[in-house]
Order: C-alpha cells, then sequence, then structure tokens
C-alpha cells in the first residue's frame, strides 16, 4: 500500500512541530521554580530585598543559557534561525554608553520572554500535547479496550457502544493535530523573532551595512578591471600599433624606389597607425592612467593640466594618499570639468582646487565659460553625479548663463 506524498508530508509535519513543542515545555517553565521560590520565601520570611536580589540574579544568569538553548530549538527542529545580538562592547563603560548598549541588546526583551511569556507558551503547548494524547488514545481505543478484562471493557465502555464515539472523536482530534501544532509554532517562532532576535530597525541597519560593504567591493572590482584594461591595452595592443607605425615608417626610409602610389598608401597608413596610438593615449589616460596609481592625484593632475589647452590653475593639499577608488572618481571629475570647459564652454582660463579636510576630499573645478552647464538635463555631468555618488559623495554644479561654472564633489576618503 502507498501512502500519498500529501499525506505523507502532513504526518511529518505534523511530528516535527509536536515534537518541537514537546521541547520547548521544560525551557519554558525553567524560571518557574525561581519566581515561585522567591514569593514562597517573601510571604514566609518576609525579607524581600534579599529574595528579590537573589532570583534577579539567577534570572540574570539563567537568561542567556534559555536564549541559547531557544535558538537551537527553533534551528534544529523546525528551521528558523532566531538571529544573534552581537551589539559591540564599548571601550569606557558610563552611564551614556551602558545605557546604549542596553538600547542595543534590549535584555529585557529576553527576560520578558522567559519569565512572563515562558510559562503562557508552556501551558499552550502542553494543551497541544494533550490534543495529541487524546486523538490517539482514541483511534487506538479499539485495540487497548481489548486488552482489559471482559468484565472492565464492559464495565467502562459498554462493550462495544461507546468505543465508536471515541474512535470518531480521536479521529477528528487527529485531522486537527497537524494545523492545531503548525499554527502554535508559527505563533512561538514569530513571538522568538520579534523578542529574542534583532528588532526591525536593527534588521535594517544590518542590511544597510551588508550593501555598503558588498557596494564598495563592487566598486573596488570595478576599478581593479578597468587598471586591468589599461595594462592590457598598453602593454598589447599599444605596442602593436607602435611596431606598426615603426615598420611603416622604417619600409618608407628604405625603399625609395617604391611606385608614387605604394608610397601614398604606405604614408596613409603610417598616418592613421600614429593616430590611432594617440587615440589610444587618450582612451588609455580617460580609463585610468598609469602615473595616478603609481605617483598618486597630485601628479596625475598636474599632467592632465598641462594637457590641457587653456590655462589651468592647479593647486592640491593633501596629508595623504586616499583610497585608489577615491583618487580615480576625484581625477575623473577633474578631466571631465575641464573638458567640458574647453568644448562646449569657450572657457578661456580655469582653476582646479583639491583639498583634504578629516575624511573629506573637497575637488572644486571652476572655469570662465559661458556657463548654463545643468547636471539634471541627462549631459555629461549626470554621469559624474553618478560616479560621485557611487562613493556616497556630494556633487554640485553652479553654473549661471554667462558664467562662472563651478563643479564641487565632497568625496569621503577615510580608509
Amino acid at each position: 500500500m502507498t501512502i500519498p506524498a500529501g499525506l505523507r508530508r502532513t504526518v511529518l509535519r505534523a511530528q516535527r512541530d509536536t515534537g518541537f513543542l514537546a521541547a520547548g515545555v521544560l525551557p519554558h517553565l525553567a524560571l518557574v521554580p525561581v519566581w515561585s521560590w522567591a514569593a514562597a520565601t517573601t510571604a514566609r520570611t518576609g525579607n524581600w530585598l534579599l529574595t528579590v536580589s537573589l532570583s534577579a540574579a539567577l534570572i540574570l544568569l539563567g537568561t542567556p543559557v534559555l536564549t541559547a538553548v531557544q535558538r537551537a530549538r527553533y534551528r534544529v527542529l523546525i528551521g528558523v534561525d532566531v538571529p544573534r545580538l552581537t551589539p559591540t562592547a564599548p571601550e569606557q563603560w558610563t552611564w551614556a554608553s551602558t545605557a546604549r548598549w542596553l538600547a542595543a541588546t534590549r535584555p529585557w526583551r529576553k527576560i520578558g520572554y522567559h519569565l512572563l511569556l515562558g510559562p503562557l507558551l508552556a501551558l499552550l503547548e502542553l494543551l497541544v500535547l494533550a490534543v495529541a494524547a487524546a486523538c490517539l488514545a482514541g483511534v487506538l481505543a479499539y485495540a487497548w479496550s481489548w486488552a482489559l478484562p471482559t468484565g472492565t471493557r464492559q464495565d467502562w465502555f459498554g462493550y462495544l457502544t461507546q468505543l465508536p464515539a471515541y474512535t470518531a472523536a480521536g479521529l477528528l482530534l487527529l485531522c486537527a493535530l497537524p494545523w492545531t501544532a503548525r499554527t502554535v509554532a508559527r505563533a512561538e517562532a514569530r513571538l522568538a523573532l520579534g523578542l529574542l532576535g534583532p528588532s526591525r530597525a536593527q534588521r535594517l541597519q544590518e542590511r544597510v551595512d551588508q550593501l555598503a560593504v558588498s557596494r564598495t567591493d563592487l566598486i573596488e572590482a570595478v576599478d581593479a578591471e578597468r587598471r586591468r584594461i589599461e595594462r592590457d591595452l598598453h602593454d598589447g595592443t599599444q605596442q602593436r600599433l607602435v611596431s606598426l607605425a615603426v615598420n611603416l615608417g622604417l619600409a618608407m626610409a628604405t625603399c625609395p624606389d617604391l611606385p608614387g602610389d605604394a608610397r601614398e598608401l604606405i604614408a596613409g597608413a603610417h598616418l592613421e597607425a600614429k593616430e590611432a596610438i594617440a587615440e589610444l593615449n587618450d582612451l588609455v589616460r580617460g580609463l585610468h592612467p598609469a602615473v595616478l596609481e603609481d605617483r598618486g592625484l597630485d601628479a596625475a593632475l598636474s599632467g592632465l593640466a598641462a594637457r590641457t589647452p587653456l590655462p589651468v590653475r592647479l593647486r592640491v593639499d593633501l596629508e595623504e594618499r586616499v583610497a585608489p577608488n577615491v583618487e580615480s572618481v576625484a581625477y575623473f571629475v577633474i578631466s571631465e570639468a575641464l573638458t567640458n570647459a574647453t568644448k562646449h564652454a569657450s572657457a578661456m582660463r580655469a582653476e582646479v582646487i583639491v583639498r583634504q579636510v578629516g575624511e573629506l576630499l573637497r575637488v572644486r573645478v571652476t572655469d570662465d565659460g559661458l556657463g548654463g552647464a545643468d547636471a539634471a538635463a541627462g549631459t555629461g555631468l549626470t554621469g559624474l553625479a553618478k560616479r560621485v555618488g557611487s562613493l556616497d559623495g556630494a556633487f554640485h554644479v553652479s553654473s549661471p548663463v554667462g558664467g562662472p561654472t563651478t563643479i564641487t564633489a565632497e568625496l569621503p576618503c577615510a580608509r
């Protein structure tokens, strides 16, 4: 005989939930002897101070142990993981730090769960176990009634007249047992998550911290990939183009008797190769200039200012080198700002100021161009704002019509 899969799952789930409830009775009643002893001793001796102190100490010592037991019960028996609260202990215990630590650990919630709610949950669990015992007794009424002597069986059950009623009641309770046990188990799990685990605000804060760490890792991975592409272009493609340009130049220099058409073709190819090398150099510098990685932001910006067609006044004030991803974003912002000032704003001069103030790297680029730049218009400034925002930085553009244009970026640079 094959048991249907749905029925088999229901039976297994009922066994699991009932076993989970049975395992919770003793832990939920663990503190009952403590407060009952405290109440009886206080009523008998009247020395409430000593009694309350001892019982409070026992409760405070037993709460972490009972919490660990309950976490293990939820995790092992029904697969519910109650997160552990792990706030950082303050370096120096003061009234303020102690209050913050207590607010983070919330010990009163655990004490309330074990001391007040525990006995009520134990009572509910005992009721479910009593229902389970009753349904099994009713279903097996015929079997165990025949183990009794004939006279006793007839006196207790009226021979066969009451046994069908007991069996029917047992079957009804048996059908209701899976739903009852599952409902009680779910209710206990929700209470445990709310009282023994972190609050919703703490879970959100932990999630925010995890996302911040993962985003930082992603930014560093993208920056590392950008550097790898720059190295591959510089060491591979660029060297091949240089070799091609040299060979074409040698062909024109060593073969003076070439026909005119062939010489023009070689000269054109030589010119295209040199232009491709120049474009590739610009692309490599736009990705991640080698001098930025080797010598830092100051040297990279000096080279950038020297290559810019308009006069650039540069001032860099750094206490120490900042993180590579911060250097990369700052360089990109300044490079794009100077490019926009040259190509679109018709500026005559520009000023770049980079200053480290505490844990912030402040970048300001000012030009005397036509103005009218709008970061919300979907231009290249939007990309700059997104790059700065990827580091939790602030980006601001001030560009009235007629100029001047000032682009400001503040980047967190704490290592």
